[in-house]
C-alpha cells in the first residue's frame, strides 16, 4: 500500500507533529508500506530518508510563529498526489489542507485528518467573540471538516470532546505513541545530574514550544513560588519559539537554565531521565509527546488539569503516574512539593508509558486504513479503557 501523509506547521524546530510523522513513516515501513511525507520547505525537494521518501515544497513562514511553516499552494500538493497515486491519504493540518481532502474524495481515495488540536480551546483564547458566536465557529468549521475527509483521527477523550458534541459519525481514536528505548530511566546519569544540578536539590525540567498558547511562563513562574518558599529547585527549559525572549527575561536572577532547541534526541533523552519533575503547564495540550517521553525517562509531570495529559497521568487514580493543577503557578507549586515526597510516582511513570508504545499506533493506524496486520491484538487495549470519551 502507497501512504502518503501532508503536513504544514513541519520544520527543523518543530516538535510533535514532526516526531508523529517520522515515527509513522517508520512503522509502515516496517510493515511493508510504502510511506512519502509532503512537508513545507523552501523549494520543491525530493529525498529518501529512513522514515520514507520526503518531498519539500515552496511555503510561507506563519507570522509570530517563531518559524513555523505553512505549505503555499494546495495545487502544488495536489498536483504530487496525482503523480504518486496513493492508495490513502493522511492530513495534518486541520486549517488549510481542506482541497486535499476534496480531492481524494474525488478521485475515491480513502483519507484521514489529525486533529491535533483543540480549536474550542484556541478560540475561546485567541477570539473575543461572544461565547455563543465563537461556538458557532467552531461548529461550523468542524462540521466541514469531518464532512471534506472520510475519517477524523483524535488522540484523547480531551481531543475529541468537540467533535462527539456535534455527533461526528467518523471520529476515530487513536493514542500516540512514545520512543522507549531513546527515552528511557537507563539515561540517568549522575554526573550530567549534578551539572544541571549546579548545587541545587531538585531537577525540574520544561520541554515545548515557547508560544503563548503553551503557557512556558507558568514553569518560570512556578520555579520562583518555589524559590520563594526556601524550595531548593532549579529549572531547566528546551524549546524555542515566539516568547523565548520573554521567557529569557523572566528567567533573570533565577536558577533557570534556557537551552534552546535541542535536535539531539539522546541529550533531550537524558535531561529529561535526570530530572525530578517535569512541567506540562500547556492547557490546551491534546495529548503533548514531551510529557510522554519524561515518563518513559520515569520522570513524573505536572501538566494543566485543563489539558488531556491528566488523562494519562490519572489513569489510575490510585497509582498516579504525576499530578495535575489549576493554571496558576501557586497550584503548580504546590504540586511540585507534593509529588516530591511521592517515591512511587517514577516507577508509575514508566509503567504508563510502556502501555504506548509507537507500535501500537502504527497498527492502530493500519486498522484504521483497513489493513489489520495478522497476527497482532487490537493495540492499546489497557490504556483505551482510561481515554473513553465522558
Amino acid at each position: 500500500m502507497k501512504i502518503v501523509h501532508i503536513a504544514n506547521f513541519y520544520g527543523p524546530n518543530s516538535g510533535g507533529i514532526k516526531t508523529t510523522l517520522h515515527e509513522l513513516g517508520k512503522g509502515y515501513q516496517k510493515y511493508g508500506h510504502e510511506f512519502t511525507y509532503i512537508v513545507p520547505g523552501t523549494r520543491l525537494y525530493f529525498e529518501e530518508t529512513i522514515y520514507g521518501k520526503k518531498i519539500t515544497v515552496p511555503s510561507y513562514i506563519l507570522p509570530g510563529s517563531g518559524g513555523y511553516q505553512i505549505i503555499k499552494r494546495s495545487k502544488t500538493v495536489i498536483k504530487i498526489l496525482k503523480a504518486l497515486e496513493p492508495d490513502r491519504i493522511e492530513v495534518s493540518d486541520r486549517f488549510t489542507l481542506n482541497k486535499v481532502g476534496k480531492f481524494a474524495k474525488a478521485n475515491g481515495i480513502p483519507s484521514v485528518v489529525f486533529s491535533h488540536e483543540t480549536l474550542q480551546g484556541l478560540a475561546k483564547r485567541f477570539l473575543p467573540l461572544p461565547g455563543f458566536i465563537r461556538n458557532k465557529l467552531v461548529n461550523w468549521h468542524n462540521k466541514r471538516l469531518t464532512s471534506t475527509f472520510d475519517q477524523v483521527i483524535t488522540t484523547t477523550a480531551f481531543a475529541a470532546r468537540e467533535f462527539i458534541e456535534i455527533k461526528t459519525p467518523n471520529l476515530v481514536r487513536v493514542p500516540l505513541g512514545v520512543d522507549l528505548v531513546n527515552f528511557n530511566p537507563s539515561k540517568r546519569s549522575e554526573a550530567l545530574r549534578n551539572e544541571l544540578l549546579k548545587g541545587s536539590k531538585y531537577l525540574l525540567v520544561h520541554v515545548g514550544r515557547l508560544s503563548p498558547e503553551k503557557e512556558p511562563q507558568r514553569s518560570i513562574e512556578t520555579l520562583i513560588e518555589l524559590r520563594t518558599r526556601g524550595f531548593d529547585a532549579r529549572l531547566v527549559v528546551i524549546g524555542t519559539g515566539p516568547m523565548w525572549d520573554k521567557i529569557r527575561d523572566l528567567c533573570l536572577g533565577y536558577p533557570v537554565d534556557t537551552l534552546g532547541y535541542i535536535a539531539d534526541r539522546n541529550r533531550v533523552s537524558a535531561i529529561l531521565a535526570c530530572a525530578d519533575i517535569s512541567l506540562a503547564p500547556g492547557p490546551l495540550e491534546t495529548f503533548c509527546l514531551a510529557a510522554l517521553e519524561s515518563l518513559a525517562s520515569a520522570t513524573p509531570v505536572i501538566a494543566s488539569h485543563s489539558s488531556a495529559v491528566g488523562e494519562i497521568l490519572l489513569a489510575d487514580p490510585l497509582n498516579p503516574a504525576g499530578a495535575v493543577a489549576s493554571d496558576d503557578y501557586i497550584s503548580f507549586a504546590n504540586a511540585v512539593e507534593s509529588l516530591c515526597e511521592q517515591h512511587s510516582a517514577s516507577q508509575r511513570a514508566r509503567q504508563v508509558a510502556e502501555q504506548l508504545p509507537w507500535d501500537s499506533c502504527v497498527l492502530r493506524m493500519l486498522e484504521v486504513h483497513g489493513i489489520p496486520v495478522v497476527g497482532h491484538s487490537t493495540p492499546h487495549a489497557n490504556i483505551n479503557r482510561h481515554l473513553k470519551a465522558s
